[in-house]
């Protein structure tokens, strides 16, 4: 039987940083933390942060965190947590053990893989993309909205997402796109009629939060308002930096995980400060500006800077959420295939709790399905390579190569066949003889993944959410239509 999801769990690490380095950012950081202080554009965080020892000026809206608050505030977050699929079979443990790969979020159009066009993307994008995410088992939790709706009213696009989701998928739902007080209450009702109420909930948490930090050293309120509902129903939640070297970040990689270190710390600390003991994460996508173009890169400094930030959240016994794949490619290329190999190597091997994410082009704003697919399949390549050599008296076959001896096979071997199973197999990835590949149309991986998607998208069918829930959840969100979007 197929697993519904298939978490990494690495048993080689690839440390970028050394102790020593380690405790030299960490000690950066704290003195920034103290020093300079971080910006929190909201009353209710600053009332959290000053009730709590740190000092605050109200007219900049900045909060100075003293390391002994820091260092108790972090100590508080719990070793492991689980978040839960609607589905049981799709639980996630968050253990600083497991790699969990989601979807990339937030994107904007839809690449039409038959007419080679883009389109804007519409709540029925957000649906068909949860439904595929919901197939592929490498993919282990829904981010975002892959692509957002964008033919419904802004100020309730969110919760018009998350229907679409949460209808469209069994797997954890973690939301980007519900920012404000409000519309955060609403997904929690939202999720609460799905499972049987905030208690239960609470138990089995299928939804969790992420929010975006705003470099440098800075958060943005409204996020702030929503990450602290869901601390509040002990739900896990994080806040994601995205300093740019050059850009909202020094244009040294040290200095840049500073900032990193010291916007995603910070974030936590306020969690922890008002809801001590809730589940909390670490996020993170540092990277570099080109300073030709003006955009981030996606380089060499992404793989160093992801691992980097992954072993400082771990540092503070934290699990992390690390931008991984999201190329900057237009297509699913040579580029979009290097890049995303390179950064899930690095999430992968430096043991990324939760990894955001594959489907999406040019920046995190184009969804290509076959990309999705050739996608997943580095992802399995790389959870091979995570898994080392395993040498044991099995393993080493010494009787084995005795007894078939010079100029023998193994073929017909019952070890063989024991083991045949370990060797890696793929699914897109091209192996035929070259008369076979020649005769069949010179057809590669992206012809195969987009068979595969093809048929994804013409037979998943998602386990379907009870009718009076379906209900509910559209009761709900046309209630936030009336309330949020109303003239």
């Amino acid at each position: 039987m197929i697993p519904r999801i298939n978490p990494i769990a690495p048993r080689l690490r690839w440390d970028v940083l050394s102790s020593s380095d380690i405790e030299r950012i960490h000690e950066a950081t704290l003195q920034i933390l103290e020093g300079v202080g971080i910006r929190f554009p909201s009353a209710r965080a600053l009332d959290i942060l000053e009730s709590n020892g740190c000092t605050v000026d109200r007219q900049s809206e900045t909060a100075r965190l003293p390391r002994t608050i820091v260092m108790d505030a972090v100590a508080r977050v719990p070793e492991q947590y689980l978040l839960a699929g609607r589905d049981p079979a799709c639980d996630m443990i968050i253990d600083r053990a497991h790699c969990y790969l989601s979807n990339d979020g937030s994107g904007v159009f839809v690449y039409d893989h038959h007419t080679g066009e883009k389109r804007p993307s519409t709540k029925a994008d957000a649906a068909t993309s949860a439904r595929f995410v919901d197939a592929l088992p490498n993919v282990s939790y829904y981010w975002g909205p892959v692509v957002t709706s964008q033919d419904v009213p802004p100020a309730s696009k969110a919760l018009h997402d998350s229907e679409a989701v949460l209808t469209n998928t069994s797997k954890h739902y973690q939301a980007v796109t519900t920012v404000g007080e409000r519309p955060a209450r609403l997904l929690v009702e939202m999720a609460a009629a799905i499972v049987g109420g905030t208690a239960e909930l609470r138990r089995r948490p299928i939804i969790s939060f992420m929010q975006c930090a705003v470099d440098p050293l800075g958060h943005d309120g409204p996020n702030l308002e929503a990450n602290l509902v869901a601390a509040e129903h002990g739900l896990a939640s994080g806040f994601m930096p995205m300093p740019l070297m050059a850009g909202t970040g020094p244009a040294t990689m040290a200095g840049n995980l500073v900032v990193q270190n010291a916007e995603a710390l910070s974030g936590v600390v306020l969690l922890e400060l008002a809801f001590p003991g809730c589940p909390a994460f670490f996020a993170g996508a540092p990277s570099a500006m080109d300073l030709k173009t003006g955009g981030y890169t996606a380089g060499p400094e992404d793989y160093l800077l992801a691992a980097g930030a992954t072993q400082l959240a771990h540092f503070y016994g934290v699990p992390m959420a690390m931008g991984t794949m999201a190329t900057s490619a237009k297509e699913p290329d040579w580029q979009a295939a290097v890049d995303d190999s390179l950064s899930t190597f690095a999430s992968v091997m430096t043991c990324a709790d939760m990894m955001n994410g594959c489907g999406l082009l040019n920046g995190s704003k184009i969804l290509s399905y076959p990309h999705l697919v050739m996608e997943s399949e580095i992802y399995g390549i790389v959870q091979k390579v995570a898994a080392g050599v395993v040498v044991d008296d099995d393993t080493l076959a010494v009787d084995l190569i005795a007894k078939v001896g010079p100029n023998g096979t193994y073929l017909s071997e019952k070890h063989t066949r024991r083991h045949m199973k370990d060797i890696w197999r793929p699914t897109v990835w091209d192996r035929t003889p070259y008369d076979v590949w020649l005769s069949g149309g010179k057809k590669g991986a992206l012809d195969k993944a987009t068979t595969i998607a093809d048929d994804i998208l013409a037979n998943h069918r998602p386990e379907p959410l009870p009718d009076d829930v379906v209900a509910e959840l559209a009761r709900i969100v046309a209630g936030a239509d009336a309330e949020l979007a109303a003239p």
